[in-house]
């Protein structure tokens, strides 16, 4: 009963930490989508010029997805530089895992990285399906 009371603020708070982190996570793949597809819908006429001309399905989506390649990986640069810089903070809330475990930092680049390219892969789709001659009309 002791050890449960002694670390039950201790629980509270990494539930708390958890839920937050989930939120931020499920904004930021939202945010991502949003910030991709408005660009896709803005290069709808560039990307129906290519494909008259020519550009393979791949080639657009392998266009659209390396843009969102390109942002993750700027945002989880930036992100893993915060985290460099806040470990101290983080190191008291941490128990079994060092705040410099390098593991840690990998693995979670690595599947912020996946969420990113998820949250890219369906704009990516949709232009894939552009139709070069509805596309050319509006001009």
């Amino acid at each position: 009963e002791l050890v449960a009371q002694s670390v039950e603020e201790r629980s509270l708070s990494m539930i708390l930490l958890a839920v937050f982190a989930g939120l931020a996570l499920v904004l930021a793949s939202i945010g991502i989508y949003g910030v991709v597809s408005y660009v896709v819908g803005q290069r709808t006429h560039e990307i129906g010029i290519r494909m008259a001309l020519g550009a393979q399905r791949r080639n657009v989506l392998t266009a659209i997805l390396g843009e969102g390649a390109r942002t993750a990986a700027v945002g989880v640069a930036a992100g893993l530089a915060a985290a460099l810089g806040l470990m101290q903070l983080m190191s008291s809330l941490l128990y079994g895992v060092s705040a410099t475990d390098p593991l840690t930092f990998a693995a979670v680049a690595l599947f912020l990285s996946a969420v990113a390219m998820a949250a890219s892969l369906i704009p990516a789709l949709r232009a894939m399906h552009v139709d070069p001659v509805i596309t050319l009309r509006y001009e």
